[in-house]
């Protein structure tokens, strides 16, 4: 490796006018940062609130409270580890913000979409260091501002986070998530400067190359798991048949933002060890963010990811249309004031938003997509006129992926609009190099989350030459 060219820390003079990056957040298209239909010729379902909210509500068909005596000790672990779902998480923050209240009020095709539809990082990178300079380090402009002590985000004097986006504040995953690609990204700009990147590049390179590692990521690690690897492989292959959004005309369909993409709520565990043999502590209210996190509060994140060299880490909660209870009870910190109890169960507020949205039945959509429909039996009750797309998703999942992965409804709109969504961004690995791998350490046999969260840690990882 060369050694690091000589740069002027703290000198806030660029080489690059880095707002012309080709990821810049502000290039996101306006007409096209809208949500729309995947399947615009099916019906609205349109069933009655007051039964959606009973059966989201303590004591309703998704409070998992009711079966938790029932279970062996971790009898409602999954295959997958814990930590997915918030990866999950973070991609919906990166690709959409529906802001209309639950109730309504708002034409789905009102509907705005406060982030760009891409898996661009935006949540990490907003604008830039021109155009966001308060994420970033004063004194070396390349490179992210973290906390005092390296374990949390920069914040305010009155504790707000101060990061691409608010949610990623919410709970101490998401956060310790988002802790971990500032890390990354810094790692990768040391990486270019002892590999000889000029001082005015190493910026756009580094956020380009965690951009991609990223969404190899999302294509050949988290979809595999979440959906099967034969129905990725059928995507990447023969293309997308229900979404295939023209270049830089990508949107966000209803049907996995209200629904398929809401798959991750029915994956929260009861309860999260944070460090080897400490105690088990639920999401909510315990977990919760909006403020500075303590020394003592701290996730590793090899409890909730499967890493080389270290015991497995703790398993997601399988998908059954249940949900834990701190679920079903959010903290106000999270719901704002609420004049409807029911509002504080998330279950209640997916199956509204899937009201409000026109969603179809899930019933309907299999048959559009020519998949058998669940029976009444394995979806546990039945609904008067068909079932909320969300409840099916969560129940196919529970019959048809063994509560592992989601069955062929909802994988097929996830994997299809995730893989359609970098299709449709030019700027994108799979748009521009298709053929591209990973260039960052690896562990096993192909590059992976695993591999991410060891080269944000570890410094002495050698990398291939950029």
């Amino acid at each position: 490796m060369s050694s690091a060219p000589s740069h002027h820390h703290g000198s806030r003079v660029a080489a690059r006018d880095h707002c012309l990056s080709l990821v810049r957040a502000v290039d996101r298209p306006t007409g096209a940062a809208r949500y729309g239909r995947m399947f615009p010729g099916l019906d609205p379902l349109g069933t009655d609130p007051q039964l959606l909210m009973r059966a989201g509500s303590d004591g309703g068909i998704c409070d998992a409270a009711a079966v938790l005596d029932q279970l062996a000790p971790d009898g409602d672990d999954a295959t997958e580890a814990a930590g997915w779902p918030f990866f999950g998480q973070l991609i919906a923050h990166d690709i959409t913000a529906d802001r209309s209240p639950i109730t309504g009020g708002v034409g789905p095709e009102e509907l705005r979409n406060a982030r760009s539809p891409k898996l661009n990082l935006e949540i990490v990178y907003s604008d830039g260091p021109i155009g966001s300079p308060y994420l970033f380090d004063h004194n070396d402009p390349a490179k992210f501002l973290l906390g005092p002590d390296g374990g949390d985000v920069p914040r305010n004097q009155q504790g707000v986070a101060l990061i691409g986006d608010p949610r990623n504040d919410v709970h101490l995953f998401s956060l310790s998530l988002h802790v971990a690609l500032l890390h990354a990204h810094n790692r990768i700009v040391d990486w270019l400067r002892e590999n000889g990147v000029p001082e005015a590049d190493v910026f756009d390179r580094a956020r380009i190359t965690l951009t991609w590692h990223y969404q190899w990521i999302v294509v050949h690690d988290f979809l595999p798991r979440l959906v099967g690897a034969s129905l990725v492989e059928q995507v990447l292959a023969g293309g997308c048949r229900w979404f295939a959004p023209p270049s830089l005309e990508a949107y966000i369909p209803l049907e996995f933002a209200d629904a398929a993409f809401r798959y991750g709520h029915g994956q929260i565990r009861h309860a999260y060890r944070l460090v080897d043999d400490g105690p088990a502590l639920p999401l909510f209210p315990d977990l919760v963010g909006f403020g500075p996190l303590p020394a003592d509060r701290r996730l590793d994140l090899t409890q909730v990811f499967d890493v080389p060299g270290r015991p497995p880490a703790q398993r997601a909660k399988r998908i059954d249309g249940r949900l834990a209870a701190s679920l079903i009870g959010l903290p106000e910190q999270v719901t704002g004031a609420v004049d409807t109890a029911a509002y504080r169960s998330l279950a209640v507020r997916d199956l509204l938003r899937g009201e409000t949205t026109g969603l179809p039945s899930g019933e309907t959509v299999a048959r559009l997509l020519g998949v058998e429909p669940l029976t009444d039996d394995e979806l546990g009750q039945s609904w008067p006129h068909g079932t909320p797309l969300w409840f099916y998703i969560l129940k196919e999942a529970e019959h048809r992926g063994a509560g592992d992965r989601l069955g062929p409804v909802g994988g097929r709109i996830v994997a299809e609009v995730l893989i359609g969504l970098l299709r449709a961004d030019p700027a994108s690995y799979l748009s521009l190099e298709p053929d591209w791998e990973p260039v960052l350490p690896v562990t096993g046999s192909g590059f992976g989350m695993a591999d991410l969260l060891t080269f944000g840690i570890h410094r002495d990882q050698p990398a291939r030459r950029p």
